[in-house]
Parts: C-alpha cells; sequence; structure tokens
C-alpha cells in the first residue's frame, strides 16, 4: 500500500510541473488583451486624425477685400432712407462694380461672369445688413472684406489642386490668375469663420453655420431633460424602495430593461404615429424631438438610478429606520443624499446619448431644411446630428469639411458632458 502512494506523483510536483504551462496562457491571454487595446485606440486614432484633418479648415473662411462705393443712386435714389427701399436695393451691383473696379481688364460677358462668381451670393446679403443697420454709409466708400465663393475657398485651403487639367475642376485658369494678383495685393485672407457659428444652414456652403441646429438641439434636450429627469427619478424610487415584490413590478422591471435594448428608430416611429398623427403636434418641432427622446432616454435613467440606490448600505435605511423615522424620511433624508451622485450621472449619460440621436429624429421630420433660427419648442427646427447627416449628403466638397467641423463640435459636447458625469461621480461618491 505504501509503495502504490508512493509510486503516484505527489500533488506539490503536479502544480510545479503545470506552473509553466499555466504562466505562458496567462503571458499569451494579457498579450492579447493589450494587443487588442492597441488596436482599438489605433482605430480610435485614425478616426479622430481623419475627423480632425478634415474639419479644422472650417473655422477658417477665405475673404477678399473689395473698396464697395455705397451709391445712392443704386441704393436709395429717392433719398427716403426708407428700410423697404434699403432692403431691396442691387446690393450685388455694389460688388459687381468694386470687383470691375479692381480688373478694368476684364470686358467680355463671359469673364465678367467668371469674375463676379469668385465672390459668395452672401456677400450682398452682408452689405445691406451693414446698411441697414447704419444708413449713413450710404454715400461713402469703404473697404470691406466679404466671403469668396466655396470653390474659391477650397482653392486657398488647398482642397482643390491647381495643377490638376482646367477640365477636372470647377475653376477656370484665368480665375485662378486673378485670385493670384489679389493674393499679391494682399486683398485675400483668411480668417476666422464667424459665420460657421451665427448662422443657420444654407445651399451655400461658405454661408452655412450650425447655430439654427445648435438651438435645435438645445431646446430638444431641455424638453427632454424636463420629462425624464423628475419621471426616471420618482420611477427608479419607487420601484427600488416602495414597490411591492410581485409578478406585476417584475413584469415592468423586465419592460424597462427591454426598453433599454430597443433600436432607437422605433422610439420615432413612435413618435410618428402617436405625437404627429394622432395628436397633432407640429412635425418637425423640438417638442415633438424632446418627447420622443424622453421615451428613449428614461430606461437608461431609471436602470442607472436604481443601480445608485442599490449601492447605498442596508444599514443607512436600517439605521435611520431603527431611530424612529418612517420610510419616506429614510430615503428622503438619508438613502437620497448618498445615491443622488450616482443617478445625475445617470442622467447625464441618457442626456448626451439623446444629443447624439439622429434615427428618432429623421422619423418625425426634423431633417428638413431649415434656415431660420428656432427661437421656441414649436418651430420648425432640426438637430446638430441631423444636420451633420444632411451636410455628408452634399455633393459640394466644401461640406465635407463643414460635415467633420460639425462632427468635432458634437464630439465636443459629448466629451464635456461625460466628463461632467465622470466628476461628480469622483467628487460626491462615497466608499463604503
Amino acid at each position: 500500500m505504501n509503495k502504490l502512494a508512493s509510486s503516484r506523483p505527489k500533488t506539490i510536483d503536479q502544480v510545479k510541473a503545470s506552473l509553466p504551462k499555466r504562466h505562458l496562457s496567462e503571458k499569451v491571454f494579457r498579450s492579447i488583451g493589450l494587443i487588442s487595446i492597441i488596436i482599438s485606440l489605433m482605430f480610435l486614432f485614425v478616426l479622430f486624425y481623419t475627423i480632425v484633418s478634415k474639419g479644422y479648415t472650417a473655422f477658417q473662411q477665405t475673404f477678399i477685400q473689395l473698396e464697395v462705393n455705397f451709391d445712392e443712386r443704386l441704393l436709395d435714389p429717392e433719398g427716403t432712407r426708407h428700410r423697404d427701399a434699403l432692403s431691396t436695393a442691387d446690393y450685388g451691383g455694389l460688388i459687381k462694380a468694386s470687383l470691375s473696379k479692381l480688373f478694368p481688364e476684364v470686358t467680355t460677358r463671359n469673364e465678367k461672369r467668371l469674375l463676379y462668381s469668385l465672390v459668395s451670393t452672401g456677400a450682398a446679403y452682408q452689405l445691406r445688413e451693414r446698411v441697414m443697420d447704419n444708413p449713413a454709409l450710404i454715400g461713402q466708400t469703404q473697404q470691406v472684406w466679404v466671403p469668396v465663393d466655396d470653390e474659391v475657398d477650397m482653392l486657398i485651403k488647398g482642397h482643390t489642386l491647381r495643377d490638376v487639367p482646367e477640365a477636372e475642376r470647377r475653376l477656370r485658369d484665368v480665375q485662378i490668375a486673378w485670385l493670384d494678383q489679389l493674393e499679391a495685393k494682399e486683398k485675400l485672407a483668411l480668417k476666422f469663420n464667424t459665420a460657421f457659428f451665427i448662422n443657420g444652414d444654407s445651399r451655400e456652403p461658405e454661408l452655412a453655420g450650425i447655430w439654427g441646429a445648435l438651438m435645435g438641439s438645445i431646446y430638444t434636450l431641455i424638453v427632454t431633460l424636463i420629462l425624464s429627469f423628475p419621471i426616471g427619478f420618482a420611477t427608479a424610487v419607487y420601484l427600488e424602495e416602495f414597490a411591492p415584490k410581485n409578478k406585476w413590478i417584475d413584469l415592468i422591471e423586465v419592460n424597462i430593461n427591454n426598453l433599454a435594448a430597443v433600436p432607437s428608430i422605433i422610439f420615432g416611429l413612435l413618435g410618428l404615429a402617436v405625437f404627429i398623427n394622432f395628436m397633432s403636434f407640429p412635425r418637425s418641432a423640438p417638442l415633438v424631438g424632446g418627447l420622443v427622446l424622453a421615451f428613449m432616454t428614461l430606461p437608461t435613467i431609471i436602470i442607472a438610478s436604481r443601480g445608485a440606490l442599490k449601492s447605498v448600505p442596508p444599514s443607512i435605511r436600517e439605521a435611520a429606520l431603527g431611530v424612529g423615522a418612517s420610510t419616506m424620511q429614510a430615503v428622503y433624508f438619508h438613502v437620497l443624499p448618498l445615491a443622488i451622485p450616482g443617478m445625475l450621472t445617470g442622467v447625464i449619460i441618457g442626456m448626451a446619448r439623446a444629443l447624439g440621436e439622429t434615427a428618432p429624429l429623421l422619423m418625425i421630420g426634423m431633417v428638413a431644411f431649415i434656415v431660420d433660427i428656432p427661437s421656441n419648442i414649436l418651430d420648425p427646427a432640426t438637430a446638430l446630428p441631423v444636420q451633420i447627416f444632411l451636410w455628408a449628403d452634399s455633393p459640394e466638397r466644401a461640406f465635407v469639411e463643414r460635415t467633420s467641423a460639425a462632427i468635432i463640435v458634437l464630439l465636443g459636447f459629448l466629451f464635456v458632458m461625460n466628463a461632467l458625469a465622470i466628476i461628480l461621480r469622483k467628487k460626491f461618491e462615497h466608499r463604503w
């Protein structure tokens, strides 16, 4: 018997024999995990580099300096200075006269058309705004910087190549020669593109901005927050602290968890069927967008809030109840103050998800081309992700950089919101 026992390998010897293989397996597993992280970071870097490299140039716009004579004969021949007369005056004629003064050798009709096309159509509107704000400009001559056409802007920024055949680009050789003359005279310059941040959408890339879409997103998020914040908080507190344990509550909890995984476009179909077709709410309005996104974010907020409530130790509740507090007092004065940071984190994450959603907003008509800036939750509006979707579908090369620039702005907001959630959690969290 002793001989049989001595012939068997000891357990410690078996463990020692398997150690090299186990250590090798651990190293392989760790290496695979590290390689996966490196690959993920590489893809993330490529994504961000592509977006930033294509979009940072949109924060600058090419301008041309013109000597504009605000001729009274063109603007207000009757001398009334009436706003209706000033608003309908021929400001495009002022631009053409200034360009003709710069290039007096351009005389043929075709060459004039090519020359005038160097300047954006929005330049005339800028001159009109100047005169409407200050009618005293009439009769004066001033140096004015006006935006160029998007094709000229792309050439100056290097997105359009000069050395390709003329048939393969929209700008003619003679137009490039005129631009070179303007650069030599220091009448072409890249300036900060304020129009990108203060304008609404436009068919002309050099005039298009994100302010209208940004205001639409803000109004939509306000409606979403007003609805989802109190409802989500109250639902989480009731389910976690007061709801009885029965099959109906179990069914509600299962449905809440399932709703968190429902594709967002389904909520858009819900909004289209209920709020627009049945309740006749205004189409393409932040009110409807906020209602739809509130339904979409509620499961996220409820689940995160319940998780924060569960993280509070039971001893807190028991101690409060032990000294005579009611269940409501224990929850309100002892549990909620400790759970609020985690609950707020869930709200911020839910709002960040709502900010980046596109599909449900497309279903309720917020994909419409909206030029005016919305002033309330009932005005027609679009949202920043939808604006990005619209620009990405535009054929002009200038919209490519504006699409990437809008993505940079959207990512900036998302980073800020997620950073705020992390800061709140780190600042107020309690370790037990």
